[in-house]
C-alpha cells in the first residue's frame, strides 16, 4: 500500500462524496462539537483495511479524529463485532462515513471471497492470484483485499511483466514469433509468460523455453495432460471459468497458480454500518 497515493486518492473520494458541504449535517450540528462512533459487522466475513483504509480516511478529512481498536487484516469476524472506534468532531464524521463504509465494505468483500478460495486448495502447494480485472482507480486497494483474504498478486499493471495473450499470438503468427520478438525487447530480468489454449501450445511454450505458461480455459483433463508434459520445466497458470465447486479439482491437477478474476470483479460487499453514539 502506497500511502501517498492513497491519501491522494481519498481526497478525491471525499471532494465527489461532499461536493460543496454537508447541508443535513452542518444544519444540525455545529462545527465544535464532538462525538464518537464505531463500524460494526453486519454479518460475517474477513476484514481487510479498517486501518490501512477506513481509518485513513477519517484522518484525511479531519486530523482530529481519533482512530482506535480496529480488527486486523485477515481477521475472521461476526454479525456485532466492532471493527473500529472513532472520536472526533461530528460534522466530519459524517462527512467522511460513507467514503470509508463503501471502500471497507468493497475490500471486506474481496477479502471473503480469497479465504474461501484459499480454504479450497489449502491441502495443495497452489497459489491463489488475482488479475488485471479490478475496478478502475481501486486497484491498489482491491489487490490489497486479496492479500488480506490470503491470496496473491499476479502483475499490477501492463508494465510489471510479460504475458503474451492470445490476441498477441494471433496477430504475431505464432508463439515463437511472439516470444523471439518479446526477447529482443524485454532485460534478461523480466520473466515472460504465455498463454496457451491447447496441448500444441503448450509444446510451443517449451520449446522456446518460457518461464510461465497459462493453461487457459482447458478441462481438468486437458490440465492434467498439460501439467505433466510441463513436468516443472515452467511454472504453470490455470485461468478461466474458475470458481468455488471447481477450484480444488483445478489444483489437483498439480498446477502452481490459479487465477481468479472472480475475486475483484464479482466478489459480493460485505454489510457494515457506522453507529454514531454520545454526541
Amino acid at each position: 500500500m502506497d500511502s501517498a497515493i492513497l491519501k491522494e486518492a481519498i481526497k478525491h473520494f471525499l471532494a465527489e462524496d461532499i461536493g460543496a458541504g454537508d447541508v443535513t449535517s452542518e444544519s444540525i450540528f455545529s462545527p465544535g462539537q464532538v462525538g464518537s462512533a464505531i463500524f460494526v459487522a453486519k454479518g460475517a466475513f474477513i476484514a481487510a483495511g479498517m486501518e490501512q483504509v477506513a481509518a485513513e480516511v477519517f484522518r484525511v478529512q479531519s486530523p482530529a479524529i481519533i482512530c482506535s481498536d480496529a480488527a486486523l487484516d485477515g481477521e475472521a469476524v461476526s454479525e456485532g463485532d466492532i471493527l473500529l472506534k472513532l472520536r472526533g468532531p461530528v460534522l466530519d464524521l459524517l462527512k467522511a462515513e460513507r467514503v470509508a463504509l463503501n471502500l471497507v465494505q468493497r475490500l471486506c468483500g474481496i477479502a471473503t471471497m480469497t479465504s474461501q478460495f484459499v480454504v479450497q486448495v489449502k491441502h495443495f502447494q497452489t497459489r491463489i492470484v488475482d488479475t488485471r480485472k479490478t475496478t478502475p482507480g481501486l486497484r491498489m486497494l482491491e489487490k490489497y483485499a486479496v492479500r488480506a483474504g490470503g491470496g496473491h498478486n499476479h502483475r499490477f499493471n501492463l508494465a510489471d511483466g510479460v504475458l503474451i495473450k492470445d490476441n498477441h499470438i494471433s496477430a504475431s503468427g505464432s508463439v515463437k514469433k511472439a516470444v523471439d520478438k518479446v526477447r529482443r525487447r524485454v532485460p534478461h530480468t523480466m520473466k515472460i509468460e504465455v498463454e496457451a489454449e491447447t496441448i500444441s501450445q503448450v509444446e510451443e511454450c517449451l520449446a522456446c523455453n518460457v518461464d510461465i505458461i497459462m493453461l487457459d480455459n482447458m478441462s481438468i483433463d486437458m490440465m492434467h495432460q498439460a501439467v505433466d508434459l510441463v513436468s516443472g520445466k515452467a511454472l504453470t497458470e490455470a485461468s478461466g471459468g474458475v470458481n468455488l465447486n471447481n477450484v480444488s479439482k483445478i489444483a489437483e491437477t498439480g498446477v502452481d497458480l490459479i487465477s481468479v478474476g472472480a475475486l475483484t470483479h464479482s466478489a459480493p460487499a460485505c454489510d457494515i454500518s457506522m453507529k454514531m453514539y454520545d454526541v
